[in-house]
């Protein structure tokens, strides 16, 4: 195998870039795999098989076993490991060559390293992947950004391994420079709002109506059945009928209440706040998951602050129908938020987003795949300048609908002295876009009084100060 030329390189052998190499493999293209860890390249040589795979510890052998021009893919930790990778790589290349890193790097650091590149004739693209362990491995959503002419030379190759939705590849070319990655971020973004409105809704059944693992597994279920459904429902279902081969107990409940995070959903809000987008339920996610990292003084404060939440007295299953109807409206206003993140950032960074070719590429083998994608998609086929899903008739329709029970969760969670951060953002956010007065008058009065900031005027033209009293 080391004898034949290979059609494509893969830099990281871990458990996303071993499945997207076998991937690869399995659609009929040959690939060259390198990996300082030798139990990394040994993992890959005891699965290849008889795949037209070579794995090997040595990067000047890995480099030579590849076609010119050469293309290779990285599939490492973002941050300073692509950079070094990149630099390793660099004595070995030739003008033309393609380097696509795959991982989740932040989208200025493509940009960077686009423009670095392509000083020395280098083609740079960030494709942003989606999907998991088993995504890599069966198909994942696939996010390209880049030169148009590096996305062309390996489409074949994307559009054969990426999952499928009516025999359609969930992978397009979205845009020059960092597009794909900064998709993929918003992406994370919305993965952030829609994990902990589960975790809220889970949070209200378990503490507030008193379900059972069991019961819970049968209502996500359930929803997961109906206009709920989703990658994250279903695999929400089975979390609660897993059992702990340790103890016997249901796996969830001995699983420590501290989330972890890349970073991904704080860059999400970073950027939106940089281009004055409102994501109040991402960034709600984000501030949740810290919350949950502070264990020990989440602790400490439980036992200086008892407050005495009221206990639940009413029809369980009424409960059940407004919090599955509540959930549905804060999904389709997380959704919106993150598109509506999106409809900006391409005017801002010139990427000239499709967000209709979006909406179609995330239905199938990444994280946030959802019935709901098919609506999206539908909404900005027919409108691809909209400016909010919320404007979409059936959208927005259904968020209407929705928000009446979502009011009635929200208080319920009040009263019961449950934490709902993203539910209370998604009617914050809900009741904030619908209202054509806000109270931002006093703030600029304020600005203008204790700093000269200046105002505009509902009856006239023009920028008017005012020395207060």
């Amino acid at each position: 195998m080391a004898e034949q030329k290979h059609a494509i390189g893969m830099v990281g052998l871990g458990v996303m870039g071993r499945n997207l190499v076998l991937n690869i493999a399995d659609h009929g293209f040959s690939v060259s795999g390198y990996d300082k860890d030798l139990a990394q390249v040994k993992e890959l040589q005891k699965e290849a098989g008889s795949r037209a795979i070579n794995a090997v510890q040595s990067l000047d052998e890995f480099v030579k076993a590849l076609s010119k021009p050469r293309t290779i893919m990285m599939l490492v930790p973002a941050g300073q490991v692509v950079d070094n990778v990149i630099h390793d790589l660099m004595p070995h290349l030739e003008r033309g060559d393609l380097i696509i890193d795959a991982g989740n790097s932040h989208f200025k650091d493509t940009d960077l390293r686009a423009k670095s590149l392509a000083e020395k004739g280098i083609l740079y693209m960030g494709v942003g992947v989606s999907g998991g362990e088993e995504g890599a491995r069966h198909g994942p959503s696939m996010m390209p950004g880049g030169p148009k002419e590096a996305y062309e030379r390996v489409r074949p190759i994307l559009e054969a391994v990426s999952a499928r939705v009516d025999e359609t590849p969930c992978v397009t070319y979205l845009g020059p420079g960092s597009a794909g990655h900064y998709v993929k971020m918003v992406h994370n973004g919305i993965e952030y709002g829609l994990m902990q409105l589960i975790a809220e809704s889970y949070d209200l059944m378990k503490r507030g109506l008193g379900l059972s693992d069991a019961e819970l597994s049968t209502v996500y279920g359930d929803w997961n059945k109906d206009v709920l459904n989703g990658y994250l429902m279903e695999i929400t279902s089975h979390i609660f009928a897993q059992v702990d081969d340790r103890t016997g107990k249901q796996l969830i409940d001995v699983i420590l209440d501290e989330a972890k995070q890349k970073g991904t959903g704080m860059w999400t809000s970073q950027d939106a706040m940089d281009i004055q987008v409102p994501t109040p339920v991402i960034d709600a996610a984000v501030t949740a998951r810290n919350l949950s990292a502070m264990k020990g003084e989440r602790e400490s404060a439980g036992k200086k602050f008892k407050v005495r939440a009221t206990a639940f007295r009413g029809n369980r299953d009424a409960v059940l129908t407004q919090l599955k109807n509540a959930m549905q409206a804060s999904m389709i206003i997380t959704y919106a938020q993150g598109m509506a993140q999106l409809r900006a950032a391409s005017k801002v960074y010139e990427y000239n987003l499709n967000l209709e070719e979006v909406a179609r590429i995330w239905r199938g083998g990444c994280i946030i795949r959802a019935a709901l994608l098919e609506n999206i998609r539908s909404a900005y086929h027919a409108q691809p300048d909209l400016p909010n899903l919320l404007m979409d008739r059936s959208l927005g329709k259904a968020a209407g609908t929705g928000q009446k029970n979502l009011r009635k969760i929200v208080g319920l969670a009040v009263k019961l002295g449950i934490p709902v951060p993203c539910l209370m953002a998604a009617l914050a956010y809900f009741d904030g876009y619908r209202s054509a007065w806000l109270p931002a008058n006093l703030i600029q009065a304020q600005r203008d009084d204790f700093g000269a900031h200046t105002y505009e005027r509902v009856d006239a033209k023009g920028v008017f100060h005012t020395h207060w009293e």
